[in-house]
């Protein structure tokens, strides 16, 4: 019974601290600059979070020819810019990952 209650106060919490903010902007359309500067918050949290794990697997830098993410990486960067296709990308993108790990073993 006591996770109940800690998911009702978490979903308080949480609906408390964005429900005005996200009222106030109903209101009013947001400024020009501001909108197409929110367009940048997407790739710019997914680059954060990605290359990290991509330069550094072992938690330094690893630009050896053993760092399977970082080659999986620029092979799949280099498929959505030509192609254009999520699907390609990412299958195309995990079979590089899994043939570099079994061309060069960890």
């Amino acid at each position: 019974m006591n996770e109940v209650w800690m998911i009702i106060g978490m979903t308080v919490v949480t609906f408390g601290a964005r429900y005005p903010v996200l009222a106030l902007l109903s209101k009013n359309p947001l400024p020009e600059p501001l909108f197409k500067a929110l367009k940048f918050v997407p790739p710019a949290v997914l680059s954060a979070i990605i290359l990290p794990a991509v330069l550094m697997p072992t938690g330094k830098l690893g630009l050896e020819v053993n760092n399977a993410p970082l080659f999986a990486g620029l092979a799949a960067s280099l498929i959505a810019w030509r192609s254009r296709s999520l699907l390609l990308t990412i299958v195309l993108g995990m079979l590089v990952l899994w043939g570099w790990r079994w061309l060069f073993p960890i």
